[in-house]
């Protein structure tokens, strides 16, 4: 098979990349443009079944070349503007990424492309007025720029399925943190600083609550997606469902380091900083067919791995 991943050299991107070149039947065309990625993210052994271009998505002279020189078959388009406080400081930067998700469309449509997965984010449910959030009967109420994206992008792949015919899946991150999770990033940052006995800094009081999901599960799941041919034209939640506050989180990682570092309080983010947020995974657990990765193990891993160590300056 041959597929293009977008946005792969970014956290989830880069290990779903990884992945999939573990299957030698695969051809993986990995395109970034570095803005938010790093090559260090994508997999440090060379092998004949992947290649990175750099390139950008929203330039469609530049993804059009790729597309039709490659003819894929399938279509992960994980290329975006990401993380909350960038998105906020950048809106007409994320408001671009439509360019993106059209220019990535239309070449699917035009070069018979058999699927395309798009990752959409629980972002779009912003403040939720009911919990878990399911994918179906959750209102999506958010109107930050990222999540208003993100929607229309939704929307964009519902219609050319309906008007072109053009299979597609839909998954809706929630929170998927690993080791090529950078430093903008609650757990990596978290993480980095009690290793290095550095102050924890948190916004608001902490009392904020979000599932944590380990980079595995989150890619174990997107390829049985593919695999078995599963949710043609439908969403998915992919996220834990287990509950903590970021303040519990905050703690639990100063535990697991043994650091010294102490939790210092900021103030509250204007927008975007969701007080509530979990996902009803019951598709995203049926699709796993095993138990998710706990939080505490996740950090432990993270901890051992040279690669995030590295990165972080240690």
């Amino acid at each position: 098979m041959k597929i293009l991943v977008t946005g792969g050299a970014g956290n989830i991107g880069g290990a779903l990349v990884q992945k999939l070149i573990e299957d030698k039947s695969n051809f993986v065309v990995v395109v970034d443009n570095l803005s938010t990625g790093f090559l260090s993210k994508l997999p440090s052994i060379e092998l004949e079944n992947w290649k990175f271009i750099k390139a950008d998505v929203n330039n469609f002279n530049e993804i059009s070349s790729i597309m039709h020189s490659h003819c894929f078959d399938y279509v992960f388009h994980f290329a975006a503007v990401v993380g909350v406080i960038r998105t906020q400081e950048n809106p007409i930067d994320v408001l671009e990424d439509i360019s993106g998700i059209k220019n990535i469309l239309n070449l699917s449509k035009n070069t018979s492309v058999k699927h395309v997965y798009f990752s959409s984010s629980s972002e779009v449910y912003g403040e939720p007025v009911e919990l878990p959030q399911h994918e179906y009967n959750t209102p999506l109420n958010s109107r930050v720029p990222y999540a208003v994206v993100k929607n229309v992008g939704e929307c964009f792949f519902r219609s050319y399925q309906q008007e072109f015919g053009l299979p597609y899946t839909i998954f809706r991150f929630f929170n998927t943190y690993g080791p090529n999770q950078s430093t903008d990033f609650v757990v990596s940052r978290f993480i980095a600083l009690a290793l290095k006995n550095l102050d924890i800094t948190i916004y608001g009081d902490g009392s904020q609550t979000r599932t944590f999901t380990y980079v595995d599960d989150t890619v174990d799941t997107c390829v049985n997606i593919l695999n078995k041919k599963l949710l043609a034209n439908d969403v998915v939640n992919i996220g834990s469902n287990k509950l903590m506050t970021v303040l519990e989180l905050a703690k639990m990682v100063i535990k697991t380091t043994d650091s010294k570092s102490n939790i210092i309080h900021l103030s509250p983010l204007k927008d975007g900083d969701m007080t509530r947020r979990q996902p009803d995974n019951t598709k995203m657990k049926e699709i796993l067919g095993r138990e998710l990765i706990d939080v505490e193990v996740g950090i432990k891993r993270m901890m051992q791995d040279s690669k995030y160590l590295k990165s972080i300056g240690l």
